[in-house]
């Protein structure tokens, strides 16, 4: 990959993102995210090509609504610059070795549904099937082709195991504690399991624990500066995707960190 690949990658992410605010809006509605084109919510007056410029437009147009001044939530272009950084990081990883570089796609792929769910479940507190269910098949034929491009099948069973292993364990959950989180958490699970089996041992058991970890904290920050109370409910989703890329990203070296502190290795 040369210099270009980063600055089409940040485009590509944006654009992405764009469409990627469409289906946060549309799928918990069960609206299509095809038809009709997008329009003001107030007006009805539908959204030219030229004001529908990722990030850009909303720049231009001051935050509103060209036909009725109506005010555009801020989200929107920072969903879109969110998903560019957010695809523009992933390669870059994979660039430098973090991950080999035959992952990328099945982790852009996960970036963008991480945004797009963790985004409705902080909305809805739901993980719709529409987007975790199809999931499922993408994220294997992504991951089998990594494992193709790298003659690596050990780590596709890897994903497979972790897939499972994530799945059955956030499934004991609900079975102890069915109020703790809901089955949509565990739907999610298998599926980031997937993608941690395949990165190693290290990365699921440090994406599976960060997620409780991070979550823990947050929660602990939220109740003693008196935003939540005991009873208050927090969607564990984001955490969960939270987790899972702090195990992707960092994984195998805390994972060995922790191993040589104890001996092991």
């Amino acid at each position: 990959m040369d210099w270009f690949t980063l600055p089409v990658t940040f485009v590509f992410g944006s654009i992405i993102g764009s469409f990627l605010n469409v289906v946060v809006w549309r799928v918990p509605r069960g609206e299509s995210i095809v038809n009709p084109p997008s329009a003001c919510p107030n007006c009805g007056a539908p959204i030219a090509p030229w004001d529908n410029v990722p990030i850009l437009s909303w720049f231009i147009l001051r935050g509103r609504c060209r036909s009725c001044g109506e005010p555009i939530s801020a989200r929107y272009p920072l969903v879109e610059a969110g998903t560019a950084l957010a695809f523009t990081g992933v390669v870059l990883a994979g660039i430098v070795n973090v991950y080999p570089l035959a992952l990328v796609p099945a982790l852009v792929y996960l970036a963008a549904i991480s945004i797009t769910l963790a985004l409705i479940d902080i909305d809805t507190f739901r993980l719709p099937n529409a987007i975790v269910l199809p999931s499922y098949p993408v994220l294997v034929a992504l991951l089998a082709l990594a494992s193709l491009l790298t003659g690596d099948w050990g780590a596709m069973l890897g994903a497979v195991v972790g897939g499972a292993i994530l799945f059955l364990a956030y499934f004991a959950i609900v079975l102890i504690y069915p109020k703790g989180m809901g089955f949509g958490d565990v739907k999610l699970a298998g599926v980031l399991g997937l993608a941690l089996g395949w990165i190693g041992w290290g990365a699921l058991a440090v994406g599976g624990f960060s997620a409780f970890l991070v979550g823990g904290v947050f929660g602990i920050v939220l109740l003693a500066a008196g935003r939540v109370g005991r009873r208050t409910a927090i969607p564990f989703g984001p955490w969960m995707l939270v987790g899972a890329w702090i195990g992707i990203s960092f994984g195998k070296s805390i994972w060995n960190a922790y191993l040589s502190a104890i001996g092991l290795v």
